[in-house]
């Protein structure tokens, strides 16, 4: 099949079945087509269309995101995970407004220069919102020129990537470029799917060679499994007298980099210690149900203790805040965070001097 016929083919598909009524398809500027990009990285359609009406109904252009607090950029990014995207889309709309007046860059190379845009989503701005002849390279295009082609081994190899790069020049056609990028991430969203592909509904299946070999699941290869080390840590949710939880702001680098959380402490430490160090004393000690959080490299089994506190001097610094659950402040919360401080919230009762019993919680080690 021809580079032309292979492109023709996508069309003709994408003009009976290919999705047209996306948010980001309404409207369609950089700005908001650079948005749905990042937020669709490593994520579904069906769990960004949510998130993505709910970021433009409080940040609709670009210099709305700059002006934005970054507590107000990550609390409407909760949930939606990998917050280092949401970080570098704040940072960028700065640059955007400081740097290009307000306008995006005209180029895939340019846009790709620019922090957190990488090569197939400069791809995907140019070629959906300026109709620029750029290929794309995300993981469904990936799926669809592996299959294709029966190209083999882990498309995060250098030589593999390479090898589809250069597939996805080569059909990248001239003219239609905004509808065959949409196409090619349609088809294989809807139909060369991960696992079960509809074949037999593709547009390409006639020269497909994984699927003349009849193994169009064994592409592309899958990352090498590793063993997932396991990490542990204690997290207490310590809570006033006005039923507030303590929460703190994360470093801006690292894991959930400016999100705020309770304290994460070893596994091991000395509750007591920690408590004082913030001119706090505890009530009462109540451990709650374990939770385990999956990052991209390791589990982390989260221990929390509710942690209620006598009223006293201990005022929210910089970094710090009380965090009413009752009237909760626009911040941004990891989504494990989210989850514990639901949990904290069905445990909170007023307690009275004579109702609290006072758990030991020194050496917390066999919590």
């Amino acid at each position: 099949m021809s580079p032309g016929d292979f492109s023709s083919a996508v069309l003709d598909w994408f003009d009976r079945h290919g999705r047209k009524d996306l948010p980001w398809q309404e409207n369609m500027t950089p700005y908001r087509v650079w948005v749905s990009e990042i937020m669709l990285q490593q994520t579904q359609v069906a769990t960004v269309i949510p998130y993505y009406q709910r970021f433009m109904q409080a940040l609709p252009t670009v210099e709305a995101l700059a002006e934005a607090s970054a507590d107000e950029v990550l609390h409407l990014w909760t949930g939606l995970g990998y917050y280092s995207r949401a970080r570098n889309l704040h940072k960028t709309a700065k640059l955007v407004v400081d740097q290009h007046d307000g306008e995006f860059p005209r180029s895939a190379a340019e846009l790709a220069e620019l922090p957190g845009i990488g090569e197939s989503t400069a791809g995907a701005i140019a070629s959906l919102s300026m109709g620029q002849r750029a290929p794309i390279l995300d993981g469904n295009v990936k799926r669809v020129l592996a299959r294709f082609k029966a190209v083999s081994g882990w498309p995060g190899e250098r030589s593999v990537q390479l090898r589809l790069w250069e597939l996805a020049e080569l059909y990248t056609p001239q003219a239609r470029v905004a509808d065959y990028t949409q196409a090619m991430m349609d088809l294989g969203a809807t139909l060369c799917t991960r696992s079960k592909p509809s074949c037999l509904l593709c547009p390409l299946q006639a020269a497909c060679q994984a699927r003349l070999q009849g193994t169009p699941a064994a592409y592309p290869q899958a990352r090498p499994r590793k063993i997932m080390p396991v990490r542990a840590c204690l997290m207490p949710l310590v809570v006033d007298g006005q039923g507030a939880v303590w929460l703190e702001r994360r470093p801006d680098s690292g894991l959930w980099g400016g999100l705020w959380c309770p304290p994460q402490l070893d596994a091991d430490a000395d509750l007591d210690e920690w408590l004082a160090g913030n001119s706090l004393a505890a009530r009462d000690v109540q451990p709650l149900d374990p939770l385990r959080h999956t990052f991209s490299h390791f589990h982390l089994d989260i221990h929390p203790l509710l942690v209620r506190v006598e009223p006293g001097d201990a005022v929210a610094e910089t970094g710090q805040v009380w965090y009413n659950l009752r009237q909760p402040t626009r911040l941004g919360l990891a989504a494990p965070v989210k989850v514990l401080l639901e949990r904290a919230q069905r445990h909170i009762q007023p307690v009275s001097d004579s109702e609290v019993t006072h758990v030991p919680h020194g050496d917390v080690s066999q919590v």
